[in-house]
């Protein structure tokens, strides 16, 4: 069997990391990737149910391949991920053209899947709940991402139950992976030329496995001498512990940047989202990391306009931000999910809730804005990811994950290099390389 597989991805990160554990997969059972569409004897959608008409978009989708292979044969199309768990024999009802639907705890059916289709030409869903079988499947396989910033899932699923959150029913129950299952994979991605580990989860601060937590995830991945920066995201504040906390003072490799959701500034919205979280509990953890290192920032998301938002608790949103003074964030009008506690909620007028997201919006770009602009003349660490397109700069990020684009050359790719800041905007940071600080890449 040669053949040849376009992937796509929506949504996550930990979408991204599935989708290239998919191809690790396939690839046993003869697809090669390929980039471009006309060239695809298979193509598979992995898709994301956070944001608004997902489902739609999957449809749009499929129709755009439909034209594509008019004149053709027909792909093999596989759609993959969170709307594929949601909607299943659905899919498969309402559009003929799809041939498998498989959910995000079922990549370790994936060939066997695409096999039998082969033998019984008959279309299949395979949307079980079996992160266990998942991981130990796909921990036999070698994650062959090799790039230098790379994604590692610890932790799958959520038991919270925010109302407005589709997690819970798309990605299962919380399930953290064996600590020497990531381990032995954060090993291979360092001995793969990884500078970067970048843990993931939809809860990835509730990890626990077996008296381990994240806290010592991130203390024995940062032994790994090949690996100068670690991350995680997505937090839930409720799991910010006080060992995650202590991480901090005494680690040299994890990055000064939380990302740590708070979705509202006021304790009355944050009620109605059931998000078991109040502000004064967040900005506890805000201020005891500000304690342990003044340079540590926040991220964070906000939905606007939840059903029941007055314009008191819009204000308490607005003062929260200015009061942390978050340097990037994630902002969104509410939009209902099918199958969760908010869907059928009474919706606040349009109007007013994009009046709303302008305001928020408009302070969380002048706080990236002013970050940037601080950096402008002085000197950081940034971390050689690629080129850019026409190969005429080199691309990284800094501790803060803000792009960098500076003269940088191929040679630097993998290295930690000092960039002097010239310019800046909301999302980039431009300047001229200073010396490397770091050394080359295996």
């Amino acid at each position: 069997m040669n053949q040849k597989i376009f992937i796509k991805t929506f949504g996550c990160q930990m979408n991204e990391y599935d989708s290239n554990r998919i191809y690790d997969s396939v690839k046993k059972i003869g697809y090669e990737k390929t980039k471009n569409y006309e060239d695809a004897n298979c193509y598979l959608l992995n898709t994301c149910h956070i944001r608004d008409k997902a489902k739609e978009k999957v449809y749009h989708e499929i129709g755009r391949v439909k034209k594509i292979f008019r004149t053709k044969q027909k792909p093999l199309v596989i759609i993959a991920g969170c709307v594929a768990q949601a909607e299943h024999q659905e899919m498969l009802k309402r559009e003929p053209y799809i041939d498998l639907v498989i959910g995000p705890q079922s990549y370790h059916k994936i060939n066997d899947t695409i096999l039998n289709y082969f033998e019984k030409k008959k279309k299949i869903e395979e949307t079980e709940f079996d992160a266990i079988s998942k991981f130990q499947y796909l921990s036999k396989i070698k994650n062959k991402a090799r790039k230098v910033s790379s994604f590692l899932t610890i932790q799958e699923g959520c038991d919270k139950f925010c109302h407005f959150c589709v997690v819970p029913y798309t990605r299962g129950p919380e399930y953290s992976r064996l600590f020497n299952q990531i381990i032995d994979e954060a090993k291979y991605l360092a001995d793969s030329g990884a500078k970067e580990i970048i843990l993931l989860g939809q809860n990835v601060n509730a990890y626990e496995n077996e008296g381990y937590k994240l806290s010592n995830l991130i203390l024995e991945i940062e032994k790994l001498t090949e690996i100068k920066r670690v991350r995680y995201t997505t937090s839930h504040p409720k799991d910010m512990s006080e060992d995650l906390i202590d991480v901090y003072k005494n680690s040299k490799k994890l990055m000064p940047l939380v990302h740590l959701p708070v979705q509202s500034g006021s304790n009355r919205v944050l009620k109605l989202m059931n998000r078991k979280h109040t502000i004064s509990e967040y900005l506890k953890i805000f201020d005891k990391l500000k304690k342990i290192n003044p340079n540590i920032e926040f991220s964070s998301d906000f939905i606007i306009a939840y059903p029941g938002e007055k314009e008191e608790d819009f204000k308490d949103t607005f003062n929260l931000i200015k009061r942390v003074n978050f340097i990037n964030s994630y902002s969104f009008v509410f939009s209902p999910r099918p199958g969760t506690v908010a869907e059928n909620l009474d919706l606040i007028d349009n109007k007013v809730s994009m009046e709303r997201l302008e305001k928020i919006q408009n302070i969380l770009f002048e706080n990236q804005i002013q970050m940037n602009k601080s950096l402008e003349n002085k000197t950081i660490d940034v971390l050689v990811e690629n080129l850019t397109d026409d190969k005429s700069k080199a691309f990284g990020r800094s501790e803060y994950m803000t792009s960098v684009i500076f003269d940088g050359k191929e040679t630097d790719i993998g290295k930690i290099v000092q960039v002097r800041v010239k310019d800046s905007n909301r999302n980039t940071l431009f300047g001229e390389i200073i010396t490397n600080s770091d050394q080359k890449v295996a």
